[in-house]
């Protein structure tokens, strides 16, 4: 093989990660009775630095890329090393993710694309990577969240189609779409997405990021 050959049969190997971001204005509703309404944007875009972060720290990941219309976040998650991608849908995650999809398919056909929640503060470089490697062996896979009824990552690989179905119960959904749930112990940075104030001290608990650290001490609760 030669030396060219190479390198695009490795980049194909690593994985792009879609990473959905409402505007920061919209986001984390349910953060506000524990963080109050002006933390919580601050949160917001603390969560998805630190999840940004781990990603591009993770072996796995060739490229992360965003989706999001919110020039703030993206100007700070783009000095992270992420590629901005804009919401040109502005249809909600799902739509969302499927604009992701379709830009970066052509720039790097036959690779795996995975789509991971803007929410994970605690999130593991090496938890990731086994989660990943997990999904290689299927089509189309997942992984639940903490509470087994949401959704956290969805991969795809061997040129499938993602077909996201996030949101509410979406365990659920992708399951009857087909995609094949991860089952791993030991990655719970991966499954611990953070909605409420529950969320969070949970998240703390685990080993939060810096920039979810530094946030989340102004905040009251």
């Amino acid at each position: 093989m030669h030396r060219d050959d190479t390198a695009q049969a490795a980049a194909a190997r690593g994985w792009t990660l879609l990473v959905p971001l409402k505007p920061l204005a919209l986001a984390k509703s349910r953060l506000v009775p524990a963080a109050g309404r002006e933390l919580r944007s601050g949160l917001a875009l603390a969560f998805a630095q630190d999840t940004v972060a781990a990603a591009l720290g993770c072996p796995a990941v060739e490229d992360v890329v965003i989706v999001t219309d919110d020039p703030h976040a993206g100007a700070e998650l783009a000095a992270l090393g992420a590629r901005i991608v804009p919401d040109a849908p502005g249809a909600g995650l799902n739509a969302a993710l499927e604009h992701g999809e379709a830009v970066v398919r052509p720039e790097r056909p036959g690779a795996p694309v995975a789509a991971l929640n803007a929410d994970l503060p605690a999130l593991r470089p090496a938890e990731l990577a086994r989660v990943l490697d997990a999904a290689r062996a299927h089509r189309r896979a997942f992984l639940a969240d903490a509470a087994g009824i949401g959704t956290t990552l969805l991969a795809a690989s061997g040129g499938a189609a993602l077909a996201p179905a996030f949101g509410g119960a979406s365990r659920a959904r992708h399951l009857r779409s087909g995609a094949v749930e991860i089952t791993l112990s030991g990655v719970d940075s991966v499954r611990r997405d953070v909605d409420t104030g529950a969320d969070l001290a949970a998240a703390l608990a685990l080993g939060v990021g810096p920039h979810t650290l530094r946030t989340s001490a102004a905040s009251p609760a």
